[in-house]
């Protein structure tokens, strides 16, 4: 029997893990429910995906200005907020009428996840002491990400087909409440720092994104020369290089520029945008390829993913004791060959393949591939930063992670529309489109492990070559 102390531990990592793995679930919970939201709200191929975009930007972009606040106006105010703001857009969504009603709250679900999932993390470091308690933690917190991705298709498959894609959102709303409350009661307010929240230098940065990924979108629509696409694309890039002019200025910078002045931090970061941007290919084309091509119901094309899903947590668990004696650098390259030959085996699909061998062994492939991947990456992305800066670090690996599903799912988009509409029924020419989405994923994926071979792998074998010569 756990002590008083023991259960308030308890309750606040439960409140803690719980707030984090909703946040994961909701990136995937709804692309086993995408076929019946596109049917349902009649969004065409390409607007489908603004369901993750949406979501997605706000969430990457507005991620630094909600690790600020929570320096600011303490941690514990922040998650509660964020808590708030995600659950009420949660109800808005399950309750969607409309597209535009659908993809405004995903935005404003995407703002609430910001200023949570900066909060979680550093509420863990202040209700866990270190040592074996913040370890048990953290591995708590860890976890909660390994699984998400696999408990979102499931569960969003689940209700798709028993009951509704809207259950999927409206369960967040007692989960969310129960936690809001659980954090009144059980975590502690963190001490503030002085500091101004810079409002304009985060909205500047996400209306970039968002006008530049609308652009991207538009074009598989509308083409190049329909004058909202380029007039977007370019607003969009004026925003982006107001954005960076502004930080190269600010007193109090939320991206601070001088964290991209090493070489393999840079690519750890351009390589990360790669990968998810191939990677989220993967999940939104794989679903619909499972449920409108193999005619899978929404439960079954979630259960499908078990090939990747099990074996990204199983490889994840093993890349401590894997990158001990292979290093990092090259467990990631090799994680990244994974991935690169799962999507090209899965790029050959056509209406006439079948689960087993032609998707089940390359989703094997892409999921211990991915979990070789995520953390070496990570690792470099934090690769000789100060202390000072450790959390602007992290914030830009977590920014260039939700940045990277939005660009890359854009571009790919494009490369689906290529060739012309698909109508209705054509299973055979929606799997030809299918296939090329895939294809362009597998080439992202190699140009990260270009860009990890020459900048990560390449200048850690001179470091080793130059050490041993010395000995």
């Amino acid at each position: 029997m756990k002590n008083k102390n023991g259960t308030q531990q308890a309750a606040i990592l439960a409140i803690i893990v719980t707030s984090y793995l909703m946040l994961v679930v909701d990136i995937s919970i709804v692309l086993t429910g995408l076929p019946n939201i596109h049917a349902e709200l009649g969004f065409s191929h390409a607007e489908l995906s603004w369901v993750q975009n949406a979501y997605t930007l706000t969430f990457g972009g507005f991620l630094l200005l909600g690790a600020r606040a929570g320096d600011i106006l303490g941690r514990r105010r922040m998650f509660i907020a964020g808590l708030a703001i995600f659950t009420a857009a949660s109800m808005g969504i399950g309750l969607a009428q409309s597209p535009t009603w659908l993809l405004l709250g995903r935005a404003i679900q995407g703002v609430g996840a910001a200023i949570l999932a900066p909060s979680t993390l550093a509420l863990l470091s202040v209700h866990f002491a270190e040592g074996p308690s913040r370890t048990r933690a953290m591995s708590m917190y860890a976890a909660a990400a390994g699984v998400g991705a696999s408990l979102g298709l499931v569960l969003g498959g689940l209700v798709a087909e028993m009951i509704s894609w809207r259950v999927g959102f409206f369960i967040n709303l007692p989960i969310g409440i129960a936690l809001i409350v659980g954090a009144k009661r059980y975590l502690v307010e963190t001490p503030l720092k002085s500091g101004k929240l810079d409002i304009a230098a985060a909205m500047s940065s996400t209306l970039g994104m968002g006008a530049l990924v609308f652009g991207i979108v538009r074009s598989a629509e509308f083409g190049w020369t329909a004058p909202a696409t380029w007039v977007s694309a370019a607003v969009g890039l004026a925003l982006l290089v107001h954005f960076l002019i502004h930080e190269s200025r600010a007193l109090q910078p939320i991206l601070p520029l001088h964290l991209f002045t090493n070489r393999e931090r840079n690519a750890a970061y351009a390589a990360r945008l790669l990968f998810l941007g191939g990677m989220v290919g993967f999940w939104f084309f794989t679903t619909q390829f499972l449920q409108e091509v193999m005619l899978y119901k929404p439960l079954h094309a979630g259960l499908a993913f078990l090939p990747t899903t099990i074996p990204n947590f199983l490889a994840a668990i093993w890349v401590p004791r894997l990158s001990r004696r292979f290093g990092n650098a090259r467990l990631l390259a090799f994680g990244l060959l994974l991935c690169i030959g799962g999507m090209a085996w899965l790029a050959g699909l056509t209406n006439l393949s079948a689960y087993f061998p032609d998707i089940a062994l390359p989703m094997l492939l892409l999921g211990v591939g991915q979990g070789f991947v995520l953390a070496p990456l990570t690792v470099s992305a934090v690769q000789g930063v100060a202390s000072e800066d450790a959390g602007a670090a992290s914030g830009v690996v977590n920014v260039a992670h939700q940045l990277g599903n939005s660009l890359g799912l854009s571009i790919l988009v494009v490369v689906f529309a290529f060739g012309g509409a698909i109508t209705p029924g054509a299973m055979a020419a929606l799997a030809q489109h299918i296939s090329h989405a895939l294809t362009a994923s597998a080439v992202m994926l190699g140009a990260a492990l270009a860009l990890v071979l020459m900048f990560i792998v390449r200048p850690r074998r001179e470091v080793l070559s130059v050490a041993g010569s010395a000995n």
